[in-house]
């Protein structure tokens, strides 16, 4: 295990710090094109699962300023770091950060219109019910965005690096997706970097 990317799973301590600011940075790329592929509207309410840095929450919000936010990572370190980094939205009530576990989702149903998951999905416990509960946490139409860097399960390079990941490729993501009650679920390859952008619908 390397103890420097271990922090990509659970930032901690002083090296997390630095990790959080890192990955706020060097997934913008990645970030951005994921977000293109939603169509933000004032009145949403989002949910970002593994809200690391809180970089992604501060671009959705910047782009549809009557949107309400909740930032989620079981990350204390990232939770510190993502209200820092939307300090002005929390203290207008548009955002909240909690500390949580994408395993134990502490929402009712039929409470958010969007989902996202940035780079994240590859550390979640029990994919399959984990993808069941933002199902059910979703609004009917809402719509789940996964958003991965890395998709190629024959490439191992980092889940070697960093215990506890897995890496899926797009295929088996659908089939999981669909089989815990999503429609309409497509993905895109940027084939250049071999990203992976998601969605996937609730019936």
């Amino acid at each position: 295990m390397n103890k420097f990317f271990q922090n990509t799973c659970k930032p901690q301590g002083a090296v997390g710090k630095l990790m959080v600011t890192m990955m706020n940075k060097g997934h913008a790329g990645l970030a951005g094109w994921g977000l293109s592929h939603l169509a933000l509207r004032d009145g949403m309410d989002i949910l970002d699962i593994g809200c690391g840095g809180g970089a992604n929450l501060y671009a959705m919000l910047l782009a549809a300023p009557q949107i309400n936010a909740v930032g989620m990572d079981y990350s204390s370190v990232s939770v510190e770091k993502s209200r820092q980094t939307n300090n002005a939205a929390v203290r207008a009530g548009r955002c909240r950060i909690i500390q949580g576990d994408a395993s134990a989702l502490p929402f009712e149903g039929n409470s958010f219109d969007l989902i996202t998951a940035f780079e994240t999905v590859y550390f979640w416990p029990e994919l399959d019910s984990c993808f069941r509960q933002v199902c059910h946490t979703l609004r009917t139409g809402g719509i789940f965005l996964i958003c991965n860097e890395e998709s190629d399960p024959e490439n191992d390079r980092w889940s070697k690096l960093i215990q506890g990941m897995t890496i899926y490729s797009g295929e088996d993501l659908k089939d999981r997706l669909e089989k815990a009650g999503f429609a309409d679920v497509s993905y895109e390859y940027e084939e250049k970097r071999h990203w992976l952008c998601i969605t996937a619908k609730k019936a």
